[in-house]
């Protein structure tokens, strides 16, 4: 038996929506058999599915070659996961490090930031009625 891997990546529950699964194929992040695939590609039992979503990769071996979708009790019957213990360990250091790989500038701003522009408007002078210098009066 044979399906589209879009279709199976869909089928097992990896992506969310078909045109996930057809973008992530295109973008060069599903291979089967260590060779990068279109979302056309038939996979067949036995072939070796890796799947790129950062920051991990995920291995997995296909059991049954499905197109429909089928209930998250019966996905264990159509792959295995083969992804190295490694894999999910750098996943976890992620989740607890937080934002340590987010590019500056970028989200929201940091303690620092918020001190850095409080800091940079509290020093700028408002004048208000007793202004020094009389704008009525050019003269």
């Amino acid at each position: 038996m044979e399906a589209r891997i879009d279709k199976w990546l869909w089928a097992v529950r990896l992506y969310k929506t078909r045109s996930l699964a057809t973008d992530a194929c295109k973008n060069g992040r599903i291979t089967i058999n260590g060779t990068v695939v279109k979302p056309s590609k038939t996979v067949h039992e036995g072939d070796t599915i890796t799947v790129r979503k950062p920051p991990i990769t995920y291995t997995f071996r296909v059991l049954q070659a499905i197109e429909n979708r089928v209930g998250a009790k019966l996905v264990p019957e159509m792959l295995e996961n083969l992804t190295p213990k490694e894999q999910y360990d750098i996943l976890e250091m992620n989740r607890v490090s937080g934002f340590v790989n987010r590019a500056r500038g970028t989200g929201r701003p940091t303690k620092k930031d918020r001190r850095t522009l409080d800091d940079f408007t509290s020093d700028v002078p408002i004048f208000f009625d007793d202004s020094p210098f009389d704008l009525e009066d050019d003269e």
